[in-house]
């Protein structure tokens, strides 16, 4: 039924539960779907030309906003918590202390670069920042139905909201969680409000409050795209979940990561910059 699912890039270990599931949620219908998505990496590309593209807080940190110490110090803690972030030898437990650690030195040393929220629309410009292929075909397609987009980002909040809206894809069904500065009334960064998100808080404990899944009870069909492991806690928060469908895109570090993102996600997209096999799922669901 969805042809996509024959690309090259897709890997699934059980085709039958996966068949299955994609069966249930065209059943259970459009009125009860929703879909909870990470940002970067995953609604955003990983990579072009053998290059990276940069996520939401790449964007900032290496921005013209920012000064040359500011750079290298950023860069430094990169270099320092990236590989603890991907480390498939250490548990959550260790690390969750340490992003926690990471995010707070990183959002501390924004802060004193005093940024104005008005250069923001111009960061992104100047970017480099690039969506997957047919983001577009999937916004406009979910704006159609109603179908409510969660988007829920360790990263910038800001700067995501920024890209959405210069792609021209910001619409009312699209609700961002994610870690977003506070400004002060001459309009320069002073904070970073709370709570702080970042790879392996995605859950319920930051959600307290927002209300968001309490609105959409009736949503109980999920489809949940991640890039990390981190991710597939997003839908924690949804009171009753009938049907998920975990769609996982694995970026970097294939053949060493291949076995966990298999055992974890339902359908792992290999180095794949599209959102191809996504919006076929979805065109099959959407189908009368």
């Amino acid at each position: 039924q969805v042809p996509e699912l024959q690309k090259a890039t897709v890997r699934i270990r059980q085709p039958e539960r996966v068949r299955e599931i994609i069966q249930a949620l065209r059943e259970q219908g459009v009125a009860k779907l929703q879909v909870i998505s990470d940002f970067d990496m995953t609604l955003s590309r990983f990579g072009c030309n053998g290059r990276r593209c940069p996520t939401s807080h790449n964007i900032l940190d290496t921005s013209r906003v920012i000064s040359e110490d500011g750079k290298k110090k950023l860069k430094d803690l990169l270099h320092y918590y990236y590989p603890i972030e991907i480390d498939p030898n250490r548990t959550l437990e260790e690390k969750r202390p340490l992003m926690v650690e990471w995010w707070t030195k990183a959002h501390e040393l924004l802060v004193q670069q005093k940024i104005h929220k008005s250069d923001i629309a111009q960061i992104v410009r100047e970017s480099e920042a690039m969506l997957r292929y047919r983001l577009g075909v999937f916004f406009d397609q979910l704006h159609k139905n109603n179908i409510p987009l969660f988007i829920f980002s360790a990263g910038v909040g800001d700067i995501l909201e920024e890209i959405i809206r210069q792609a021209n894809v910001f619409y009312p069904n699209v609700n961002v969680v994610s870690n977003y500065m506070g400004f002060s009334d001459e309009g320069v960064l002073t904070h970073f409000k709370g709570p702080l998100i970042h790879t392996y808080n995605k859950n319920n404990s930051v959600l307290q409050g927002t209300g968001y899944f309490q609105q959409l009870s009736t949503r109980t069909s999920i489809i949940l795209l991640g890039d990390s492991m981190g991710d597939l806690t997003m839908a924690d928060g949804v009171p009753s979940v009938e049907n998920i469908l975990k769609i996982g895109f694995l970026n970097d570090k294939v053949e060493e990561r291949r076995k966990k993102y298999l055992d974890s996600y339902d359908i792992v997209l290999e180095s794949d910059e599209t959102l191809d096999v996504v919006n076929g799922i979805l065109r099959y669901l959407l189908a009368e």
